[in-house]
Parts: structure tokens; C-alpha cells; sequence
């Protein structure tokens, strides 16, 4: 099991990699809107997951049977801010079109987390 401090603490990165990604963003980009555009929505994205990270771990903290389905829910939505927030930060730097193939995986793997996350309210013990 996960302990909460883990999602906690993931949550806190998350969420300032992705203000220091728009951030910086702001400033370098400006010249660029399709590269700014990809960190925008990157940073949307992992801000938003960042909070959700931390529902996770408030959650877990309250204990009961739902443990096992916070975790997938914690584990899919860190998938998703690799995968998809980490491939629009990447194209936004100029990485080849290619890694745009694994913004949808990413995006998939955000879905599953909020229906785990719905699951951990349902199969709640």
C-alpha cells in the first residue's frame, strides 16, 4: 500500500513542475503559439492531476478498503502526467512529432484514474 505521504509529496512536484512549466513557457515561447499552446495544456493538465493527486492522499489517509483502487487511481494518474503532460512539455521543447503518440495513452491513463477513483467511492469497505 501506498502511504499518503508518497502521493502527497507526488502531488507537490507535480504541481510545481507545472507552474514552472507554464511559467517559463510564458517567457520563451511567446514567438511560438503552437509551442505554447502544447506547454499550456501540459501544464493545465498536471496542475489539474496535481490536485487530484492530492484527493488521493487525503483519501488514503482516511483509511478503509478503497486503498487498493486510490492507488490505481494515484499510479494511472501519474501515468497520465508522464505520458501526457511529459510529451506536450516535450514537443513544446521540439521533440519530433512522434512523441505525440503517447498524449492519448497519457490522456487514457487520466480517465482510468478518475474511474478509479470513482471506484474507490463505490467498493468502498
Amino acid at each position: 500500500m501506498m502511504s499518503e505521504r508518497f502521493w502527497i509529496c507526488l502531488a507537490g512536484l507535480s504541481g510545481a513542475i507545472a507552474v514552472g512549466a507554464e511559467a517559463a513557457s510564458r517567457h520563451l515561447l511567446q514567438g511560438d503559439p503552437r509551442r505554447l499552446d502544447f506547454a499550456a495544456t501540459g501544464g493545465r493538465y498536471a496542475l489539474l492531476h496535481a490536485l487530484a493527486l492530492l484527493a488521493v492522499a487525503l483519501l488514503a489517509r482516511r483509511g478503509g478498503g478503497a486503498w487498493r483502487w486510490l492507488a490505481v487511481a494515484g499510479w494511472c494518474f501519474s501515468a497520465g502526467l508522464v505520458l501526457f503532460s511529459g510529451s506536450l512539455y516535450a514537443l513544446a521543447l521540439g521533440a519530433p512529432m512522434i512523441v505525440a503518440a503517447a498524449t492519448p495513452v497519457g490522456g487514457s491513463a487520466f480517465i482510468a484514474g478518475w474511474l478509479a477513483l470513482a471506484a474507490a467511492g463505490v467498493f468502498r469497505e
